[in-house]
């Protein structure tokens, strides 16, 4: 791993989020009056795509916008704008990381058939209207009258399968925006976010769009290296991260599978286990540390299966750091849809080993330092610091900043934020008592005898229990 290419400057970069820092900042005061400062932000983002295809219908949509006279398809122009943007920036820096990593190149992305959301033509057109409103308002202007006219709207596309993936990225996003209302007395606008928000569920308006991927079948091995934990007060998903090796003897490749389900806000750390377990007998091979055998599993151009347990079963026993040593330098990644193009979605596992750590009890001058140092743990890589992002580290397993930085091998995902690539561990090696042993973010994932996960999941099992018994009372009266 080539540690060094990741601090390199990319060319454009800068140029290309500056670019969408600009338009960004044009919605939080609303396009429906503009002021002098913000046309400055729509001729920079038009300017960014000079030269390509959506050029001239950009620079338009730009004019337009800037004499508060835009319309719909002037406000889709933009959004597509400042989508292409993201994606390039997404690009540049796979690229980069491919680079670092050595790894075979994705193959080419291929859509799967039409889901026919064109049949609810009047529902996305609803959405539209709705999502150019909030244009013209801005973030500082929304109000609860203008946020609830998204209720109808997605209370009429959630019946219908083809409409749920807009559903429910227009009710997450209009739930954010009540609880900031009125906007006016906001004093922090999450900017970059509900920018994105906006712009992804205005594309998805646009037919054909929401298409997904193509769906194939396969069958071989699936080699688990770890488990991404990502936790809402309502909702948990664990997303496994592997390698599969194709049984006709194919090209290894990169995969993920994931299972979400709701939760009550009370239920956390281990206990998230215990809602995820019965629908993935995945999480128990990763708790095991085998791997998983696949008959015809459906699998997406994206590489994300769609898990189905008749389709699986568990293998032999499989060392993740072996796997991570032996498997993952040759496996490559798949193709990523046009619409997932965004630097926040970029995952990328490798494996670190050989480094210095700075951070949690580390010892310095001879004296054992316990506290944080600023930035967190960082890994002296070759002479190259590396940031670990020791916030996305679950509290629903026995892995912890501590244990990353008394450690001599990480396993984890590659991911780019506030502009630089950071580490999220998903498993360490340290050496204890002369042998190597290993940390799993997500070794509770299929059951546990370590007493402190023991005593997390009997917490959590004893709050779920109080919870049925309250909703039942509810439901009888």
């Amino acid at each position: 791993m080539r540690a060094d290419l990741l601090f390199d400057d990319i060319a454009g970069l800068d140029e290309a989020l500056a670019a969408v820092d600009g338009f960004d900042a044009v919605l939080v005061g609303g396009l429906l009056r503009p002021r002098p400062a913000q046309a400055g932000g729509l001729s920079g983002l038009a300017d960014a795509v000079a030269g390509t295809p959506l050029a001239s219908r950009v620079a338009e949509a730009a004019e337009k916008a800037s004499a508060g006279g835009g319309d719909e398809g002037h406000f889709v122009a933009l959004a597509a704008a400042r989508t292409a943007l993201l994606g390039s920036v997404h690009d540049a820096l796979v690229a980069r990381v491919d680079e670092v990593t050595g790894r075979p190149v994705a193959d080419p992305w291929a859509a799967g058939p039409d889901s026919g959301e064109e049949r609810a033509g009047n529902l996305l057109v609803a959405a539209r209207g709705w999502l150019c409103d909030l244009a013209r308002t801005g973030w500082q202007g929304i109000d609860h009258e203008l946020v609830g006219g998204a209720a109808p709207v997605v209370s009429a596309m959630l019946p219908d399968p083809a409409l749920r993936r807009l559903a429910t990225l227009l009710d997450g996003f209009a739930a954010e925006l009540a609880a900031c209302c009125p906007g006016a007395s906001l004093e922090r606008v999450p900017v970059r976010r509900w920018a994105d928000l906006w712009a992804r569920a205005l594309l998805l308006t646009l037919p054909g769009a929401a298409s997904g991927p193509a769906v194939g079948e396969v069958s071989g091995r699936l080699l688990p290296l770890g488990v991404d934990v990502q936790e809402h007060a309502t909702a948990v998903q664990a997303q496994v991260h592997a390698v599969f090796e194709p049984a006709d003897g194919g090209v290894s490749r990169l995969v993920r599978a994931s299972v979400s389900a709701p939760k009550p806000d009370t239920v956390v750390g281990a206990g998230l286990w215990q809602g995820l377990r019965p629908h993935m007998s995945l999480l128990a091979a990763v708790g095991e540390g085998r791997a998983v055998d696949l008959d015809a599993m459906p699998l997406t151009a994206e590489g994300d299966l769609l898990w189905d347990d008749s389709r699986a079963r568990a293998g032999e026993p499989a060392d993740v750091f072996a796997t991570a040593r032996v498997a993952l330098p040759v496996a490559a990644a798949c193709a990523v849809s046009p619409l997932d193009r965004h630097p926040v979605r970029i995952a990328v596992p490798v494996l670190v080993e050989g480094y210095g750590v700075e951070g949690y009890g580390v010892e310095r001058d001879g004296m054992e330092d316990a506290r944080d140092v600023a930035g967190g743990v960082v890994l002296d890589v070759a002479g190259c610091r590396l940031r670990v992002d020791t916030d996305r580290v679950p509290a629903a397993g026995p892995l912890t900043p501590q244990a990353v930085a008394s450690s001599g091998a990480c396993l984890g995902l590659l991911r780019w934020d506030a502009g630089e690539f950071l580490l999220q561990p998903l498993a360490v090696e340290r050496t204890v008592r002369k042998k190597p042993v290993a940390v799993h973010a997500g070794a509770w994932a299929g059951g546990t005898s370590d007493k402190a996960g023991a005593r997390a999941e009997k917490a959590a099992t004893d709050a779920v229990v109080v919870l049925r018994e309250r909703a039942g009372k509810l439901l009888r009266k």
